[in-house]
């Protein structure tokens, strides 16, 4: 690898940091003490800093000190900095020290290597053009970006491509992972509410049961994925809750069934729904019950556009060295709200390995899962904040290049 040397120098400050966040973590919105901690860095490094995007976002600006050939290009790199509600297992030193929540999946790490890269452009603006540092709040289901955005994000800093890093355990260290197109899956979730009619158990025959009516539904969902979208069309469809029902005795008048649909195209989500709902009120008609749909889409898929993908893979080619840029990825039917970013301004969502699931990077006093993302025993691996904080330094010197 082509590391920049005072960032392998800087590690130990970036690496105190990024600690300092995991033993602190903060649910979506509620990242005061993460974004003041951010802000109050950045500005002591002498970075322009605002500060109110998405409510807790904070946004650096940097401006190259070349003069540009051309018109000056703005970039735009994008950290998330919220945890998850999880118990941590981990023992070690940095572990959370707030109960119920921890950082298990990674949004420290990122926070770290943007703030490492941070202070190498502010130290040396070797570049022609804006580098926009996007620290983003609730990615974890609070469609943060979408907020910023709102907010006026693109419209104060119109980026002419944004970019976004996730680590990704599984990946060798270092590895970058590279797709050209879509990345990461939308996210919708639905509830089916049967209503039936309530009797005694030794008496089925004088009401209408729910429960055996949600379970036909459920057979029912499962020909949507198998029997109606194309099998070439990649789609999850997940029920991952059953409700109905009190005591053992008694044949409740409602059950209902939760659950999740991914897809990397809107068409197929929109195909789902559809057919979620026809199942849904289909089956329940034919035995006298009623159903009534709630379908939620959350997040749009993330898909990468093509030809800022390419120059992302290039750079990490530069980076990371030969062999070490996996281009097309496998994506990922997990979902991101990076996706929001990509619907409004060119750019690429990168993965970055964090090493095998092991974990054989994490301090003694491991909890004894794997570590791997949204789990109790994870941690992020401070291998990364060098090679991630170079990589987004190369990214913003090649991206702003004198024309």
């Amino acid at each position: 690898m082509r590391l920049l040397e005072d960032l392998v120098a800087d590690r130990p400050l970036v690496q105190a940091l990024r600690r300092d966040i995991h033993a602190h973590p903060e649910l979506r919105f509620e990242e005061h003490r993460t974004s003041e901690l951010v802000a109050r860095t950045l500005q002591d490094w002498g970075i322009e800093v605002h500060r109110g995007l998405g409510g807790t976002g904070v946004v650096g600006v940097i401006r190259g000190r070349l003069a540009p050939g051309g018109a000056p290009r703005m970039i735009g790199l994008r950290a998330d900095m919220d945890a998850l509600p999880i118990q941590e297992e981990n023992t070690f030193a940095h572990r959370s020290t707030h109960a119920g929540c921890m950082h298990a999946c990674g949004h420290d790490g990122h926070t770290a290597m943007l703030l490492a890269a941070a202070r190498r452009l502010a130290r040396q603006p070797d570049f022609a053009g804006t580098a926009v540092l996007i620290f983003q709040p609730a990615e974890e289901g609070g469609a943060g970006a979408r907020r910023m955005i709102d907010d006026g994000l693109f419209v104060r800093f119109p980026c002419d491509a944004v970019f976004a890093i996730h680590n990704w355990p599984g990946l060798a260290v270092g590895d970058l992972g590279v797709a050209f197109g879509p990345i990461m899956a939308s996210t919708s979730e639905f509830e089916i509410r049967v209503e039936g009619r309530g009797a005694h158990g030794a008496m089925p025959d004088l009401g209408v049961d729910p429960v055996f009516v949600a379970v036909q539904i459920a057979q029912g969902l499962q020909g949507l994925i198998s029997r109606v979208k194309r099998p070439i069309d990649p789609a999850v469809l997940s029920i991952t809750m059953i409700h109905g029902g009190d005591t053992t005795n008694v044949i409740p008048s409602l059950a209902t069934l939760s659950g999740t649909v991914r897809t990397f195209d809107t068409q197929v989500t929109d195909l789902l729904e559809a057919g979620l709902r026809r199942v849904a009120e289909s089956t329940a008609q034919a035995h006298e019950a009623r159903a009534a749909v709630r379908f939620v889409r959350n997040y749009p898929p993330t898909v990468n556009h093509e030809a800022p993908a390419r120059f992302a893979a290039t750079v990490g080619d530069e980076v990371m060295g030969p062999g070490k840029v996996i281009r097309g990825v496998t994506p990922s039917m997990g979902g991101e709200d990076f996706a929001f970013m990509l619907l409004a301004r060119p750019g690429a969502y990168l993965l970055l390995g964090n090493g095998l699931a092991a974990g054989e990077h994490r301090s003694a006093g491991h909890g004894a899962g794997p570590c791997t993302l949204h789990n109790a025993s994870y941690d992020f691996n401070d291998d990364l904040i060098p090679i991630g904080a170079s990589y987004w330094v190369r990214l913003v010197e090649r991206f702003c290049e004198p024309v």
